[in-house]
Formats: C-alpha cells, sequence, structure tokens
C-alpha cells in the first residue's frame, strides 16, 4: 500500500511540476505576427516619354550614328572576331539566348554560337542582360533618375552607359582575349578606329572642335548614345499606367492583381519593375563554370557591404509589348513562348 502509495505521488507531481514552475515564470507576451503588406498598383509607373542624358552627353544624330558602327564593328575586340552586338543580338531583344555567353574565341550566333578549336577562353560570368531600355536604369517612383550614375550590368559593377561600354572591350572572356593586358587594349583599340579615315570623319562630325576627337572618352560616348536609343517606348502597359484603363486586356489586369498580390512588386517595381537592388535569389551555378560564381563584383564597393555574396540584382521586366522574357538566373531554363 505505501508503494502504491509513493508512486501515485510521483506520478501527480510529474504530471504538475511543470505547470507549478511555468505559473513561477514571468509571462511573456506571445509574438505579435509581422503584417504582410501587399504593393498596390502605385509600386509600378510608367517609363517616361523622353529619354534623358548625362550633361557632358547630351545626344545628337551624329553620335547616335558612330556609336551604331562601333556598336557592330568587331574591331573593338582584341582578336576583331567578336562586337558587341555578338552577344546583344537585336534579333533576341539586344540579349542572346545562351546561359552564359561565348565572347572570345567564338563562332555562330545564338543558340549555335560554339568556342573554336583549341580554346582556352571561358564562358563570360553570365548571360547577356537585354540592353533594351538600359537608358532608364536606376529610374524608380521617387524622383528623377540619374543617367551618369545609373547602375549597370547584373552585379552593378559599373554606373551610366558611358562607363558600362569600355568595361565588356577590357574583359579577357567578353572582348579582350590573351593578346592585350587588360591597361593595354583601349588603346590598342583606339589606335585601330584612329586608322580608319571614315571613322576619323565621323568622329569630327560628332564631336566638332575637338583637337583629338577619336578617343576612349569619345568612343564610349557614342556608344551610350546609340544605346539610349533603344527602348521599349510608349507601351500598352504605360499607358495603361498614364491613365488608359483599355490599354490593358480583361485577363492582363487579372495578371496584374496577380502580381501584385502575390508579392512580385517587393522586387520588380517601379516604371522598370527592378528596384536595382541585388537580391539573393538561390540560382544555381552555371555547370560552363568550375568555380561558383560570387555575384557582387569586388569592384562595386558602394554596394557590397549591404549584400552577401551570390546576391545579384533583379532583372528588368519593362522591355516592351512583344518581347520574350529574359532572365539571367543561371541554370534555369527560360521559359519561352
Amino acid at each position: 500500500m505505501r508503494s502504491a502509495h509513493c508512486r501515485l505521488v510521483l506520478m501527480v507531481s510529474a504530471i504538475l511540476l511543470p505547470f507549478l514552475w511555468a505559473c513561477t515564470q514571468e509571462q511573456k507576451p506571445a509574438g505579435k505576427k509581422k503584417k504582410r503588406t501587399t504593393e498596390t498598383i502605385a509600386a509600378l509607373g510608367a517609363l517616361p516619354l523622353d529619354v534623358a542624358h548625362p550633361p557632358d552627353n547630351p545626344t545628337t544624330p551624329e553620335k547616335v550614328g558612330l556609336g551604331r558602327l562601333l556598336f557592330f564593328d568587331p574591331i573593338l575586340s582584341g582578336n576583331k572576331d567578336v562586337a558587341c552586338a555578338t552577344c546583344h543580338q537585336p534579333d533576341f531583344g539586344y540579349a542572346e539566348f545562351l546561359e552564359t555567353s561565348i565572347g572570345v574565341n567564338g563562332r555562330g550566333v545564338g543558340s549555335k554560337r560554339r568556342f573554336l578549336e583549341p580554346n582556352d577562353i571561358p564562358f563570360t560570368k553570365r548571360n547577356s542582360q537585354s540592353i533594351l531600355n538600359t537608358a532608364f536604369n536606376g529610374i524608380t517612383n521617387a524622383g528623377p533618375y540619374h543617367p551618369a550614375s545609373a547602375p549597370m550590368f547584373w552585379d552593378l559593377r559599373a554606373r551610366g552607359l558611358e562607363e558600362q561600354a569600355l568595361v565588356p572591350i577590357r574583359t579577357l572572356e567578353e572582348m579582350r582575349g590573351h593578346g592585350y593586358a587588360e591597361e593595354d587594349i583601349i588603346g590598342e583599340v583606339v589606335r585601330r578606329v584612329a586608322e580608319i579615315k571614315a571613322y576619323v570623319a565621323l568622329f569630327e562630325k560628332a564631336f566638332p572642335g575637338e583637337e583629338q576627337p577619336v578617343n576612349a572618352g569619345n568612343m564610349a560616348k557614342a556608344i551610350a548614345s546609340f544605346e539610349r536609343t533603344l527602348t521599349g517606348g510608349n507601351t500598352r502597359f504605360d499607358r495603361y499606367m498614364r491613365g488608359d484603363s483599355a490599354a490593358l486586356s480583361a485577363s492582363e489586369k487579372d495578371g496584374l492583381n496577380l502580381f501584385l498580390s502575390s508579392g512580385c512588386a517587393k522586387c520588380h517595381s517601379g516604371p522598370m519593375f527592378s528596384d536595382f537592388k541585388p537580391h539573393a535569389i538561390g540560382a544555381p551555378d552555371s555547370d560552363n563554370h568550375e568555380t561558383p560564381d560570387a555575384g557582387i563584383d569586388q569592384g562595386a564597393d558602394d554596394v557590397r557591404d549591404e549584400v552577401d555574396a551570390r546576391e545579384e540584382r533583379d532583372g528588368e521586366q519593362q522591355i516592351g509589348d512583344d518581347d520574350r522574357p529574359i532572365e539571367h538566373a543561371n541554370g534555369i531554363d527560360d521559359q519561352l513562348p
């Protein structure tokens, strides 16, 4: 009997002890759940009808015409075998089909582009993003945008189209190749261009009054001026955002509401559907590279401290009425119609 009584006492004590202990502790209020916010259509916007340019590089027809020629001319590459348009193809929205691009020592275009053999040139780090509407990079709903400091490339390693224009020429796997050192290639390209009388005449018209108009700075300005003409323009979505309710169909409006309610606009916001900030998207590395992609470039000092490795900027989605969606996520197949 005594043994049974002891077991009963122990059993009751075991059951009640946790409750007695809890009663002696300070009661803390239950944590409040963070209320989820849903973006409204005010998070988006219409692109301007006019393109702004830096104060030191006003757009002129002469600069645009010169920049167009330079954009399509492989003379800008170390081996004279790749142009800007090789990877930024007009027929594919000034982007391309490949997962990661093939620059120097390549042959063919689009999905048929391959390296020549033998080859010791790596693939480019990432897919060539479209340059359509890059004239509006950095634009938000908050105020005016500044084209001279606009973020460029997936990893934000350049500011403004003028700076961006020369970066691929200096990059080994994009346009430079092994024939020239990074610090020498721009001078070599300028020398080549200066030896072509037709180019000299065009530079003189585009930059009148300059003693030596054929120089790296003017070359970048001309290419940037051409790229600022590559805009989607007054699309149906832009017209809708300006108040034309009939510009979108009923199903498109349903899709827009779903886009907002699903949280897409938390990152894909503003007139360019981009907040121009790096985000950890969890995309796998491409099999085309032996080493992982660190994401943010080591040179992007103004943003590198704010993000972790493997973070990249979310892509612009505002291109045009009929353009295909183009993403930068390596290893993820684009869903093309």
